[in-house]
């Protein structure tokens, strides 16, 4: 028997592309509200969440495939990716008030 694995994972090349409406959804955010920053979250089987952080401290998101296909699309539509949730980038984060009371409904209806 031998002591390891003759075998070695590797990543198999992607050939999906960003679909050209997450780009334009990205883009059209980022000129709306002067230049975003993303963060890409893997959600499981449902694919990848892009949270889109505004400069003005509005924040968005849509819905990717994949890490992969997020990424490309950021890439695409020239909004640059955070590795993390950063300090600096929660602090630019402004909710608005309707965001405010849906999040309090949720907690009182628990």
């Amino acid at each position: 028997m031998a002591d390891g694995s003759d075998t070695t994972l590797t990543a198999e090349p992607t050939t999906e592309q960003a679909p050209n409406g997450l780009v334009a959804g990205i883009r059209s955010f980022a000129a709306g509200h002067g230049g975003a920053k993303a963060v890409i979250e893997y959600v499981g089987k449902r694919g990848a969440r892009i949270v889109l952080v505004g400069s003005d401290g509005t924040w968005g998101d849509q819905f990717a495939d994949d890490t992969v296909v997020a990424r490309e699309a950021c890439a695409k539509a020239g909004v640059s990716v955070e590795n993390a949730w950063e300090r600096e980038l929660m602090d630019q984060m402004r909710p608005s008030n309707d965001l405010w009371r849906s999040m309090a409904r949720r907690t009182m209806a628990r």
